[in-house]
């Protein structure tokens, strides 16, 4: 339903936009250092769900909507902003359940219901991310065509490029958490983490 011309060009614009980083990625970088791949991915299911919904209200236009009416946005970038500083300041004190014990490197796994409700909020809350799929999905869109259908297979190749991208970055957060804890720098490896998800919390809510 959609051409192959404007797939080559909505493929790579979209890839770029996702391994730009960004509050998504960054998060997933920093569970990878504490959580590991296999446990990042519960946020990775709550982010992609996230994604996805904002990119089936841009298509059908509520997204417009949603940008005229910033105080919608308040509630989710505030609390979800403060919970994640929050977080981020305990791993800094390399306290809670997001940090690594520094008696050892065995990872404390946190829930899978709460990582998954980090990564929706910090997709749904996102007024950029809004306003980005506001201006990308509409020049891809074809109006003599089915809408059902197109958005189908934009956001079916949005949810896959921005999974292969989430893993990336969490991938890379957990070969900084082998290196790092090798050599016993476990304090420091909470702090980076925690500044990182200081920097989201905050991006997050002032953003």
């Amino acid at each position: 339903m959609i051409s192959p011309a404007l797939l080559s060009v909505f493929v790579p614009t979209f890839l770029f936009v996702s391994l730009t980083p960004g509050m998504c990625m960054t998060l997933a970088m920093v569970l990878g250092m504490t959580q590991g791949v296999r446990h990042t991915l519960w946020m990775m299911v709550g982010e992609l769900v996230g994604v996805g919904l904002v990119a089936v209200a841009a298509g059908a236009g509520v997204a417009a909507l949603m940008l005229r009416q910033p105080e919608l946005f308040a509630v989710f970038r505030w609390l979800g902003g403060l919970y994640l500083g929050y977080l981020g300041v305990m791993m800094w004190r390399s306290r809670g359940r997001m940090a690594i014990p520094l008696e050892s490197v065995t990872l404390a796994p946190v829930g899978r219901g709460q990582l998954a409700l980090q990564g929706f909020v910090t997709a749904v809350a996102n007024p950029k991310g809004w306003a980005f799929f506001v201006a990308l999905l509409p020049p891809f869109l074809d109006a003599s065509r089915p809408l059902a259908g197109q958005l189908a297979v934009l956001i079916a190749m949005i949810l896959t490029i921005e999974f292969a991208c989430l893993m990336l970055y969490a991938a890379g957060g957990s070969r900084l958490r082998s290196v790092l804890g090798q050599d016993g720098n476990v304090r420091l490896l909470n702090r980076i983490a925690g500044a990182l998800m200081v920097g989201v919390g905050a991006w997050l809510a002032f953003g």
